[in-house]
């Protein structure tokens, strides 16, 4: 079926004032996918948690998760105009921009091309980066990549081109986080062998520390087996049990030879202490000790 210019007019109109899920107006914020497609963030939101809501849900595969949608920068039109209803013979556009192009001014209906840098998500005409050359995006001053520049609502073809272009983009990210990961691994590596230099040497002359753990877990166990043998070895002198108790038994302290009469004094076990008398309930005597 061959669409009229007005059916097609109708059809970009709709494209740049529409979600591209939902089919809703577009209201701030306002994001894209790396193929040049427009959408409501919330819509986004809704698809990524649930995509059996949405009946062309297979359109949409390369959705998926936020960091697969950029959120656009837009330039408001200075002066917003009405939207004024056609009368008689009156004519009057009905794509009315609300966003404008930054450099050049260009008005983002449908009528000029229109791109975004994915590195900075701002949103200029394609004439400005044709016409105005530079390294570095026109609105925010970050700078550009070769894949930067996605097409916004392109042809089939342009979409195409687009695909491919998302396509190396993963494929790079993809192996830059397999490099981080690797020098990652590679510091936390080095960092252990540093720790294993400070570590002392073994007894046996290797540096190892796993030789030095293993040298001093045989020298425990070995001791731990001594002890083991000497607490479970019977007797052999033939000394009954009583007699190493009387010979273990410490010495009193009144046959210290070393010890003054006045200290001997002090313990209960003196001579003046067994001869004192002692209180009783009748003739309590607190002097008594």
């Amino acid at each position: 079926m061959v669409l009229s210019e007005k059916d097609k007019t109708s059809e970009l109109a709709f494209k740049w004032k529409h979600c591209a899920i939902s089919q809703e107006t577009l209201t701030k914020p306002i994001v894209a996918c790396e193929l040049g497609r427009l959408y409501k963030k919330e819509s986004v939101l809704e698809f990524l948690l649930d995509r059996s809501k949405f009946d062309i849900a297979s359109q949409f595969d390369h959705l998926r998760g936020l960091k697969d949608i950029k959120e656009l920068h837009l330039t408001d039109v200075p002066e917003k105009r009405g939207h004024h209803v056609e009368k008689g013979d009156m004519r009057s556009d009905s794509i009315i921009a609300d966003f404008i192009c930054p450099v050049v001014g260009l008005e983002m209906s449908g009528k000029h091309r229109f791109c975004f840098l994915w590195s900075c998500g701002c949103v200029v005409s394609e004439r400005a980066l044709r016409e105005v050359k530079s390294q570095t995006c026109h609105k925010c001053g970050k700078q550009m990549r070769e894949d930067d520049v996605v097409l916004l609502n392109g042809s089939d073809e342009d979409v195409a081109e687009m695909r491919l272009k998302m396509e190396q983009r993963r494929e790079l990210a993809k192996m830059a986080k397999k490099a981080r990961k690797a020098e990652k691994h590679k510091m936390k590596a080095a960092e252990a062998g540093d720790l294993s230099s400070e570590l002392p040497a073994a007894p046996n002359g290797s540096d190892s520390p796993i030789d030095c753990e293993t040298a001093e877990s045989r020298v425990a166990k070995q001791a731990r087996k001594d002890s083991s043998d000497v607490t479970h070895k019977p007797v052999s002198n033939g000394k009954s049990g009583q007699e190493r108790k009387t010979k273990e038994k410490k010495l009193c302290i009144q046959d210290d030879p070393k010890a003054s009469k006045t200290f001997k004094s002090l313990f209960t076990s003196s001579e003046a202490a067994r001869n004192q008398q002692k209180p009783n309930w009748i003739t309590y005597n607190p002097l008594y000790y």
